[in-house]
């Protein structure tokens, strides 16, 4: 089968399409005919190298190669021993949440856990349904991580970027009050996805969220990786999560609780965020579309930044 692969990290030209051996399910995972396949920034930084000089994954060379891709929504065409709950035939989602491994979402299918896999939402077609497991599941979590009760103030950074505007329809679906951040030109959109209040980037940001909720929000989740001007606008003792960790997380000024947020593959809400696709609170939004042998094109179009949604592969 054809997959995308990175033997020598480097820019966009670095993803090479080649064919390699179809996978074969072990005990415990589902074999996923791929439909499509989300392209996300985590997927530029793996190729790149910056994850591996990170330390976050070993140096490139370890193995062969390296497959990239996260994001998949297909049809399950074979099942381990001891998997229940999924038969061939399945539309499923599922995130690949290793960053070490020979094989992603970039190909013709994917070998994953079943713990890592959901039915996949009925209202959707599939490259809709691919940019769900992980920026729902980062907005997600991270929610969890923050803690924060029904009519709680919640600051949202990036809210029209793509784990922000899940972000924004999640919270809001929890019962709390949204403080969105984004360009101007994006205020309707992010208050379609029930931000109660809205702040245009470029601002003060710190001043402007408390000119509307003063003291500060209760907590923020930072999409944008604003980092403290973000830290700025929530009250002391208050909570914020930080997208993505590393040197865009905040030191816990005035006796905020600082989260990291590193994203896992979780059956049990992948779930739960393809029943809210289903129920109209959730609304992926796809860029464009376009063939798996043009990996290095949206990887390009990616790192120029502008996108609202996701690019979509699809084999």
């Amino acid at each position: 089968m054809r997959a995308i692969v990175v033997r020598t990290p480097g820019g966009p030209d670095a993803l090479e399409l080649t064919d390699v051996p179809e996978p074969v399910p072990g005990p415990g995972q589902v074999r996923i005919r791929v439909a499509a396949a989300a392209v996300n920034p985590v997927d530029a930084v793996t190729r790149s190298g910056a994850l591996a000089d990170a330390g976050l994954m070993p140096p490139f060379g370890s193995r062969p190669s390296v497959g990239i891709g996260w994001d998949v929504a297909g049809t399950v065409d074979a099942v381990g021993d001891g998997v229940a709950g999924f038969a061939a035939g399945d539309e499923v989602i599922g995130l690949k949440d290793r960053l070490d491994v020979p094989l992603g979402a970039y190909a013709e299918a994917i070998v994953l856990d079943a713990g890592a896999v959901a039915h996949a939402p009925r209202s959707v077609p599939a490259v809709e349904a691919a940019t769900i497991p992980l920026n729902a599941l980062t907005a997600f979590q991270a929610l969890d991580l923050l803690g924060l009760p029904p009519g709680g103030t919640l600051l949202v950074t990036g809210a029209a970027g793509a784990v922000g505007g899940y972000a924004v329809e999640l919270a809001a679906h929890r019962g709390l009050r949204v403080v969105a951040a984004a360009s101007a030109a994006d205020e309707s959109e992010v208050r379609g996805f029930g931000a109660e209040m809205f702040v245009p980037r470029g601002e003060y940001l710190g001043d402007s969220v408390r000119a509307l909720v003063p003291g500060g929000v209760d907590g923020a989740l930072d999409a944008a990786l604003l980092s403290v001007a973000a830290l700025d606008a929530v009250r002391g003792g208050g909570t914020f999560a930080a997208v993505n960790g590393g040197p865009a997380t905040p030191l816990p000024l005035r006796g905020i609780t600082v989260h990291n947020v590193w994203i896992r593959a979780d059956a049990a809400q992948l779930a739960q965020v393809a029943a809210l696709t289903d129920e109209g609170r959730l609304t992926p939004r796809v860029a464009d579309v376009l063939p798996l042998s043009e990996a290095p094109k949206a990887h390009a179009r990616l790192e120029a930044g502008a996108l609202r949604g996701r690019l979509v592969l699809t084999p």
